[in-house]
């Protein structure tokens, strides 16, 4: 039971999800703006027989195509509503289609990437977008629209797709192929503003310090007198989500620590001094880095690795609850980014990219209930709950770290040897980007240990020794992110530290690639 849906149902944006990858970027721009919004799928939204308090409606993108026999689509009744509504690529099609507009497959002009948007007309939805009248937007599509419905106005157009924006001004209808909510269209923000505050005219209601007691509030109500455990990891998830909770109910929390042997040098030390000290929650220690180590013996891929570890966290978990008289629920820190790159929250066709170990990892059938609080919170939205707790900064401006540890940033095989290896590196890394005071600049930083090894030379002496992985992004909510640009000084230095501390690496090398393609982690 995620227990979802903390928020009280005041005014709020509508997004309705068709499968795009990048349809919680929507939601996400819009918390920005301090507005409240809700992602749900078409089945949600036919149960949805009274539509006040709705201010605005976005559809967002996905990989149908309206010219099949059957394809997604909305109630006609929901146009009736005199709502705002933006539709996004696939939206945009949407829209043309349920009011008689024709949408064709371009077969060779398909739109992938950047793309340059020319203002053919004035608009709302473009208040302080253009400059000269153009602009550079992102594409993902293979459809376009080809003639518009009756009422509906063009725009703007690229040079592959005329209309590639239209609005019907009365109808406070419009629709735009390209992706305002992805930072590879330059002021996309500007759209997403303007449609939000502008057209839909909502009020900002979105403040996540205040959202906090109405959280601790829902969890009372939820919770009552059943007793709760939870996975306390030391990382900024976990840890505000067991304080949230030990201010809900308290004396019915107990906090484990599953010492996995998989987090960072002396990381797990550290943490559970501080719960059990400075916080004084109720922690239990369960030390099974000798079991961890035993069932991932051999294993070498990824996804095998991440469900090995969430049967053993559950079992362990259940096993603890039996000590633990009369428990209901077992409380976690997952957040929106995870729910989408494991299984689409909404219930869409959103590809599994992989499964996180605070969701795909776990077992289909447990005893415990699940209790989610951050499930539709972004990672700075989290921060900022951690904060309003009094969470303090060492954890509080710590960088992600996976559920699986270590175990997914040692490709392949995973021994106890390579463990120490990679902590050895990891901490070097970490403690360098602190002194040189870059680690706040960055959003996730982190070595791995790749599963091959190279030939070196140590003081005339041949290695053949393993290859270390460095990786360092910025991004502001996981969903995308760019290599963060050390420089060439920086690199050798870390590299020399590493090379010349850890014995066992005789090379380093910096990961440059972006997400998308890439994922963040290696695994």
């Amino acid at each position: 039971m995620p227990l979802k849906g903390h928020f009280i149902k005041k005014n709020k944006i509508l997004i309705i999800d068709f499968g795009s990858q990048v349809t919680k970027l929507i939601a996400r721009r819009i918390r920005e703006l301090k507005v409240y919004c809700e992602v749900i799928n078409l089945k949600e939204l036919k149960k949805i027989k009274n539509f006040k308090g709705v201010k605005g409606i976005i559809l967002s993108g996905g990989p149908s195509t309206v010219n099949q026999r059957a394809y997604p689509k909305i109630s006609k009744n929901v146009f009736s509503k005199n709502i705002p509504i933006l539709g996004i690529c696939y939206g945009l099609q949407l829209i043309a289609k349920s009011f008689g507009g024709k949408i064709k497959m371009l077969q060779k002009k398909r739109e992938f990437g950047e793309a340059i948007l020319l203002e053919k007309s004035k608009s709302i939805l473009f208040k302080n977008f253009f400059i000269n009248k153009k602009a550079s937007v992102w594409m993902s599509h293979q459809d376009a629209v080809y003639k518009i419905p009756k009422g509906f106005k063009n725009i703007a157009s690229t040079n592959n797709s005329k209309y590639t924006a239209i609005e019907n001004k009365n109808k406070k209808i419009f629709g735009i192929q390209f992706h305002p909510e992805v930072t590879h269209t330059k002021k996309g923000f500007k759209i997403i503003k303007n449609f939000i505050l502008d057209i839909c005219k909502i009020k900002k209601n979105w403040v996540i310090g205040i959202e906090k007691n109405r959280i601790i509030k829902d969890l009372k109500k939820e919770i009552k007198k059943d007793k709760v455990i939870c996975a306390l990891s030391g990382g900024v998830d976990s840890s505000v989500v067991a304080l949230l909770i030990n201010k809900a109910i308290k004396k019915n929390l107990r906090c484990i620590m599953v010492d996995t042997g998989l987090l960072r040098k002396n990381e797990f030390k550290k943490s559970y001094k501080l719960f059990k000290y400075k916080y004084k929650l109720n922690i239990k220690l369960i030390k099974s880095k000798n079991l961890f180590y035993k069932r991932l013996k051999n294993i070498i891929d990824p996804e095998k690795k991440r469900k090995i570890i969430g049967n053993l966290f559950i079992k362990i978990f259940e096993k603890e609850a039996k000590k633990f008289k009369n428990v209901k629920y077992l409380a976690q820190g997952t957040l929106y980014p995870d729910i989408i790159e494991s299984r689409s929250s909404t219930g869409s066709k959103s590809s599994k990219i992989k499964s996180h170990h605070n969701v795909g990892g776990l077992p289909k059938k447990m005893k415990l209930k699940l209790i989610e609080p951050l499930n539709e919170l972004f990672k700075d939205e989290v921060r900022i709950l951690g904060k309003s707790l009094g969470l303090d900064n060492l954890i509080l401006k710590k960088h992600p770290f996976p559920g699986p540890g270590l175990a997914i940033r040692i490709l392949g095989k995973i021994t106890e040897n390579k463990i120490k290896i990679l902590q050895e590196a990891d901490d070097i890394f970490i403690n360098s980007l602190i002194k040189n005071n870059l680690y706040d600049k960055i959003w996730q930083a982190y070595a791995a240990l790749l599963p091959i090894k190279t030939v070196g030379v140590m003081g005339d002496t041949r290695t053949f020794e393993y290859t270390c992985l460095l990786r360092a992004v910025i991004s502001e909510d996981g969903m995308t992110a760019a290599k963060y640009n050390f420089t060439n000084e920086y690199l050798t230095q870390v590299s020399n530290k590493i090379i010349n501390g850890v014995s066992g690496i005789n090379r380093v090398v910096y990961d440059i690639t972006s997400k998308p393609p890439s994922t963040i982690e290696l695994e």
